[in-house]
């Protein structure tokens, strides 16, 4: 019989921020004082953005500031030092390069070869849980959406998407000789039946005895749920392990845009209650079926995490079980990362990397995530200053 597990505070700021020094503490105050402010947020990025367009020298403050936050470096060399620092506390990596916007096809090359490099280095340290990669990545995303809209390629396009599959191949069977999972990101819901359909096919192939592949699914839209039932169930059918990371969503408002200017049902739920709703009934479902399914539980809300530690402890299953893991991006949420890694659950940090101006598309969804997200700001604000205050009295 499994012992009780005491109940988790993930409010314990001296846990939640034992990582960081005070310096480091007062800066990320400071941050997300400024992220909390709906005007720096909207007109701030837009001006440095245009700032380093004009050759301004403002890399230097980007570095020292929200790049330092929110990133793990500028190669993949640089993130060792936080990969090594986060395990120190019981936290290990997800490896993303996060450079976007590629075009060409020598540019998903380049990104292929990267996460190639980040599948490697898992490989040979214990600290990288995963890696992480988009499709958007890999191949051409306007060439994406024309799939899924099934209107005809031209033989230059056909010969694209064959190139883009062989990318993704390649890093999914590299993943699975190097024993080093890897999550497919989900994307806009105008391209995400193609990823869906790439993703399922290799975890037909690759995840035989391991979960080495894991689907990402998105349940800000309404119907993910349905979907992840179906996709058990089809796992089942033909004998493979699910691997799934299960989020809310990062793309609400350009959905909602694009749904009311192409006049087609609005894809996101109707509110935040739903989104918890199918998220937790999403975490319900996947423990259910623990025996063939292995989770993330990816999100930054507080409630959710406890809930998930619900689930295993009515079903006595112990807080390191391999098939369970939750994750948090680097920067955000440290109260339910190291609190939850303190009482011994798996936990791995999103450890985006690349070049500032390449990563500066990241910091700025980063940004508004924080700002559209009710409250998180404000909340990460609130625990910073009272884990400053509570150093202080010391």
């Amino acid at each position: 019989m499994q012992d009780t597990v005491p109940a988790l505070n993930l409010n314990d700021t001296s846990l939640a921020f034992r990582a960081k020094s005070d310096a480091q503490l007062k800066r990320a105050f400071w941050l997300f004082k400024m992220i909390d402010s709906p005007f720096l947020t909207k007109v701030g990025p837009k001006m440095l953005q245009f700032g380093l367009d004009m050759g301004l020298p403002l890399e230097g403050v980007v570095r020292s500031t929200i790049f330092e936050l929110f990133v793990g470096g500028e190669s993949l060399k640089d993130t060792a030092r936080t990969t090594r620092h986060l395990a120190e506390f019981g936290v290990k990596t997800i490896l993303d390069y996060s450079v976007e916007g590629e075009k060409t096809e020598a540019g998903f090359d380049a990104t292929r070869d990267e996460i190639l490099d980040t599948i490697r280095h898992g490989g040979k340290h214990e600290a990288v849980a995963f890696s992480a990669c988009k499709m958007t990545g890999l191949g051409d995303f306007d060439l994406m959406a024309k799939i899924q809209a099934k209107r005809q390629l031209t033989e230059a396009e056909s010969e694209a998407f064959t190139r883009m599959i062989q990318r993704i191949e390649e890093i999914a069977a590299l993943a699975a000789e190097e024993q080093t999972p890897i999550f497919i990101d989900a994307e806009e819901s105008w391209i995400q039946e193609v990823i869906d359909e790439i993703a399922e096919g290799l975890m037909e192939r690759y995840n035989q005895t391991k979960p080495v592949i894991f689907t990402t699914v998105q349940h800000y839209r309404w119907d993910r749920l349905e979907y992840l039932k179906g996709l058990i169930q089809r796992s089942k059918e033909k004998g493979y392990i699910l691997g799934v990371k299960l989020v809310r969503g990062a793309y609400l408002e350009k959905e909602r845009l694009r749904a009311e200017e192409m006049g087609y049902p609005d894809p996101i739920q109707p509110n935040k209650a739903a989104s918890d709703k199918d998220y937790n009934a999403a975490l319900e479902l996947c423990m259910e079926h623990l025996d063939h399914v292995a989770i993330c539980a990816g999100t930054h809300n507080d409630q959710s995490s406890l809930y998930l530690t619900e689930l295993m402890q009515a079903k006595g299953v112990a807080p390191g079980h391999p098939y369970i893991w939750f994750a948090q991006l680097l920067g955000m949420s440290d109260n339910i990362s190291f609190n939850l890694s303190h009482a011994g659950y798996n936990v791995a940090k999103y450890l985006p990397y690349g070049p500032v101006k390449s990563v500066l598309p990241y910091l700025i969804r980063r940004a508004e995530e924080n700002t559209s997200v009710a409250g998180q700001a404000s909340r990460e604000t609130s625990l910073l200053g009272q884990e400053v205050r509570r150093r202080k009295s010391c």
